[in-house]
């Protein structure tokens, strides 16, 4: 061990990650996990040690830096580069040399065998840069946590996993970090698509809906059990069941959530919902809403939802999906109250706003996830109101239909048995392995305390408030300190939004478009 050398590491460390730093400073660094050889080019590599002592180089022997040099020239448009294992760190130094290399993540498991590496070279230029980040021994949680928080595709560009072999192949727990870090990509990949295609509108709609959001004062008492009705086939005959609940006379009756979708086919059988709940921020929401909202039915809407679908009624009540402006609206204006939507459909939303309202018990209706045989909807649904209006003699009522169910690629025929069959696709899939997995932390969790759904008071008027967001945005000048920036983070979904449709722009000419198209829509809001 070369004392001097681990302390010049360690400092250069404790400027980024303090923590880390400590947890090293007490590790041990003569267990002899690593013999250290020096390459023909004169440089110092790893090599780690088996167990019957037989050392592995992690490098080329001959001149690790060119090899380094050679592999990070494969990159094109990658900025977030993942290192499975430290070693000798010559890809990551030699991908800081990069333009496009915006983040680098570094995974290591063994805090003694990463404290003998610092023990052995200079390692302080990548430790000393705030694009890299080292994480140690991370539990899965931690390290998809970490991925989802800090890779922002709209700034950072696509991703690169670079597995140092010799070091992955010699401890399993390389592997498990694989699976994990595929399933992060994933989440951000499919988040990511949602803000490329909606971003512009979400923020539209969020400026948009604040003087209504100004004016609400609804408050929600807390429920015991939630009937939600979502949109799919079984509904139809499920509409007794529903009847049966809602004229119930007793204390103990279901308070009856709607799925926005369902709510056409629930009024049709003359059902009046308790409450209704939107998440969607495209215009075509608003065919759900065609017939006069009952008086008594409570509207629920994210805040990027269409301003037109908030008209129809005064008594609505705007919540917050996670969308980083109503995050910042919410710390900096008026608290909203919060719902989740991570699992990207109305009905997970309405479980989220069952188990906000304190249920204890819950029933679900309609919730299919499903085509069964070939059937899209329930009856009443906008879809077929919708379809017979643009209904042609060249695209008539069934063609509308069949063009709907095979719009997706990945449609599958599922048989149950011979005389039960459906359609599914991976989107659907995906959305009842979200609704089943909150359903189950609902029923599973039945010591949630009871509250009062509301909104907090506002801290000035809207109009002053957006007057101060719109000098925030004024004031900046890129998209770098993103992390630690709110105000440029209330602008990434714009971000993603104008990636997609120019996907050559560059830093610079991706923040003014994101910029100059904020301050115009508040220009068009603001007094």
């Amino acid at each position: 061990m070369n004392k001097q050398t681990f302390e010049r590491n360690l400092l250069a460390l404790s400027e980024n990650d303090p923590f880390l730093c400590k947890r090293l400073s007490s590790a041990i660094t003569t267990e002899g996990k690593y013999r250290f050889l020096q390459a023909r080019s004169g440089e110092i590599i790893p090599a780690i040690t088996d167990k019957e002592g037989a050392a592995h180089p992690l490098h080329s022997t001959v001149d690790p830096r060119r090899e380094a040099t050679r592999l990070v020239s494969t990159l094109s448009e990658e900025g977030y580069l993942l290192f499975l294992g430290l070693g000798g760190a010559f890809a990551a130094e030699a991908a800081l040399e990069q333009n496009t290399t915006k983040k680098i993540l570094i995974v290591e498991y063994d805090i003694n065998g990463i404290a003998e590496l610092l023990s052995s070279k200079d390692y302080i230029k990548l430790l000393q840069d705030d694009r890299v980040h080292l994480l140690c021994d991370p539990s899965a949680e931690e390290l998809e946590t970490f991925i989802l928080r800090n890779y922002i595709p709209a700034i950072d560009g696509g991703i690169r996993v670079f597995p140092l072999r010799v070091r992955t192949d010699a401890d399993d727990r390389f592997s498990l970090t694989a699976d994990t870090v595929k399933e992060a990509i994933d989440a951000v990949s499919r988040d990511y698509s949602v803000q490329a295609y909606f971003g512009k509108r979400w923020f539209s709609n969020i400026l948009r809906n604040l003087p209504l959001a100004e004016r609400q004062n609804a408050i929600i008492a807390p429920i015991r059990k939630a009937l939600i009705c979502a949109a799919g086939p079984s509904l139809e005959g499920q509409i007794s069941s529903i009847k049966k609940e809602k004229s119930t006379n007793n204390n103990d009756k279901s308070f009856i959530i709607a799925a926005d979708t369902s709510l056409p086919a629930l009024l049709n059988a003359d059902i009046e919902p308790d409450a209704v709940i939107s998440i969607d921020c495209q215009h075509i929401s608003y065919q759900h809403f065609f017939r006069v909202l009952p008086k008594k039915t409570l509207l629920f809407l994210d805040i990027a939802s269409p301003p037109p679908v908030a008209s129809r009624t005064e008594n609505r009540l705007f919540f917050s999906g996670g969308h980083p402006l109503s995050l910042y609206i919410s710390r900096s204006w008026r608290p909203l109250p919060m719902l989740d939507t991570s699992g990207a459909n109305v009905t997970y939303a309405a479980l989220s706003l069952a188990e906000n309202l304190g249920a204890k018990e819950l029933s679900l209706f309609g919730a299919d996830f499903s085509y069964p045989k070939g059937k899209t909807y329930a009856r009443g649904t906008y879809i077929y109101p919708y379809f017979e209006k643009i209904q042609s003699r060249y695209m008539p009522l069934e063609a509308q239909h069949s063009a709907f169910l095979y719009r997706d690629s990945s449609l599958q025929k599922i048989y149950e048995d011979k005389n039960s069959w459906y359609y599914e696709t991976k989107l659907l899939k995906f959305y009842r392995k979200k609704v089943r997995e909150k359903e189950n932390s609902i029923n599973t969790n039945k010591s949630h305390t009871l509250s009062l759904f509301c909104s907090g008071t506002s801290r000035q008027d809207v109009f002053v408030f957006l007057k101060d967001y719109k000098k925030a945005v004024e004031k900046l000048d890129s998209f770098n300190m993103l992390q630690r920036d709110e105000i440029a983070a209330t602008m990434l979904p714009l971000a993603a939004y104008f990636r997609r449709l120019n996907p050559l722009y560059n830093s610079i000419e991706l923040f003014s478009t994101v910029k100059s198209y904020c301050l115009d829509e508040l220009k068009k809001t603001v007094r």
